[in-house]
């Protein structure tokens, strides 16, 4: 808790764990970016936007999708995530 801010871990853990958050990367030059589709309304629409701004920039976009919004994402994808990419989106609608 910083300010009166309080930030909540928004996955299904039952018992959340303390994070710190991580320091953004002072620039995204020379970095894979992934764009995570959680499948919710629109969010693959918000991603091709942001994907085609990125690659306009040169930079490199992978994409992934998790199978159903409803639950977490399957620990493979999030693994698969973590080891090709370097800083990730979420598409999130609500």
């Amino acid at each position: 808790m910083n300010d009166g801010i309080r930030l909540l871990d928004p996955t299904a853990e039952t018992s959340p764990v303390r994070r710190g958050r991580r320091a953004p990367p002072p620039a995204l030059e020379g970095l894979t970016l992934g764009l995570l589709d959680i499948g919710k309304a629109r969010g693959s629409t918000f991603l091709d936007r942001l994907e085609s701004h990125f690659t306009g920039r040169g930079l490199d976009v992978k994409r992934y999708a998790k199978p159903t919004n409803t639950r977490t994402a399957p620990i493979e994808l999030a693994q698969t995530v973590a080891e090709e990419v370097d800083v990730v989106v979420d598409a999130l609608s609500d």
